[in-house]
């Protein structure tokens, strides 16, 4: 592998005459399997070299902990600022530490930190398997649901009180906690939403007194506080054109997850999941499993959106075992998640100075949906399209259709006064 990666023979000799020779290979032909590029592999190896000849592995094949890893990275920075390099210092420290703990783990002799304690632990998590199996909660809301969780009982540990002893003053208490820590009432009204749920839940296993998930009252939201409002269409079809004119690999990919998200309406996780045999290129269909319902819809394949999506797999995808379409354009390569592919959306807004109340992927579903009510389409037209399971998710973009509401508001009465 050396030999590959280097042209001098002194230097791949200093490479191979180092301890742990097999095991150094091994993580950069795991890599390289990855596509990590060539250039990154020879950077990847001269790290290898400074780890083993800092670190001692030889004695008794002892498990290395943080901590020991930490304090050969300072060594080394202290070794480089008598050698006269302070410049990047702390770059080479920080580097020094993300390599050893990655060669480590891979040959499984890092040793492993006890996970800390998390309050409240044993109830929320009979709760949140409650949520996912019964009442048919999708991952995403059960993990809101462990994050609001999980910040009260972190702030009922800290004031001395247990579930046990729990009243409807302490879940008061905590809800004024987080106004004080300037959160907005909608945040606030989904932390109540999440502790109503989870109090029913204690409730009926006798973990806690009664009462408390009924007297639970959520701050008063405005009626259009929460409207899903999404950028102009027009700014959305300049995001989607942009991507044509840039230089980069992942502006192919780019441009076909935005096609997706913007046509079809389709959430982050949805992107991110679907699976290059979710594609049928012969009857051009595409299966969308949704995050929700747990359930497939199948669309018709747009020609513009399978353009995208075949240039991506043709000039822009690498080339893995992975089955999912959408994957990152550095290695290591693996499936983009979720919150990436909304990063990426978001960096594209900032780009172009799109304003919107909202900038991530979900800004451009309620695009979508504000598009097909400026088209004309039915509510229940629209809810099929978005995959809502009721009427009542599809409504509210009634009220956004500011142009509808405007012809409404001009209509001449005739008679009927």
């Amino acid at each position: 592998m050396f030999d590959q990666l280097f042209r001098y023979g002194k230097i791949i000799d200093r490479h191979r005459q180092a301890p742990f020779v097999v095991e150094r290979e091994r993580l950069l032909q795991h890599c390289a399997g990855q596509g990590m590029a060539k250039t990154t592999l020879t950077s990847l190896a001269t790290e290898l070299l400074v780890v083993v000849q800092r670190i001692d592995l030889t004695s008794n094949n002892r498990p290395v902990t943080s901590q020991q890893i930490h304090a050969a990275a300072e060594r080394w920075a202290r070794h480089q600022r008598r050698r006269g390099r302070s410049h990047g210092v702390r770059w080479s420290r920080e580097r020094f530490v993300q390599v050893a703990t990655a060669w480590l783990k891979f040959m499984d002799r890092l040793e492993i930190v006890k996970p800390k304690y998390v309050p409240g632990e044993r109830w929320i998590k009979p709760f949140l398997e409650y949520s996912l199996n019964e009442r048919g909660l999708s991952i995403h809301s059960v993990r809101f649901d462990s994050h609001h969780m999980g910040k009260f009982f972190e702030w009922l540990a800290a004031q001395h009180r247990t579930l046990v002893r729990c009243r409807l003053k302490d879940v008061d208490a905590f809800v004024e906690s987080l106004k004080q820590k300037g959160w907005c009432r909608v945040s606030i009204a989904r932390s109540v939403e999440a502790l109503r749920a989870f109090f029913r839940y204690a409730e009926h296993s006798g973990w806690c007194t009664t009462g408390i998930a009924a007297g639970i009252e959520r701050p008063r939201l405005y009626r259009d506080e929460g409207l899903p409002v999404g950028p102009d269409w027009s700014d959305v079809e300049r995001l989607i054109r942009y991507c044509n004119e840039g230089p980069r690999p992942q502006d192919i990919r780019d441009k076909a997850i935005l096609e997706l998200l913007a046509i079809y309406g389709l959430r982050a996780g949805e992107v991110t999941r679907l699976r290059l045999e979710d594609l049928n290129w012969s009857q051009d269909r595409i299966l969308v499993t949704r995050s929700k319902q747990r359930l497939s819809h199948e669309y018709p394949l747009l020609p513009c959106v399978g353009e995208s999506i075949l240039r991506y797999l043709q000039k822009s995808r690498p080339r893995c075992g992975y089955r999912e379409v959408f994957l990152t354009s550095k290695a290591p390569v693996r499936p983009l998640s979720a919150s990436a592919l909304s990063t990426m959306v978001s960096e594209r807004f900032r780009a172009l100075n799109i304003r919107s109340l909202r900038s991530g992927a979900h800004a451009l579903r309620h695009a979508c949906a504000g598009r097909l009510i400026a088209q004309g389409f039915s509510l229940k037209q629209i809810g099929d399209h978005l995959g809502h399971r009721s009427a009542y998710s599809t409504r509210t973009y009634a009220k956004v259709d500011l142009a509808g509401l405007r012809e409404v508001a001009d209509l001449s009465l005739g008679g009927l006064l």
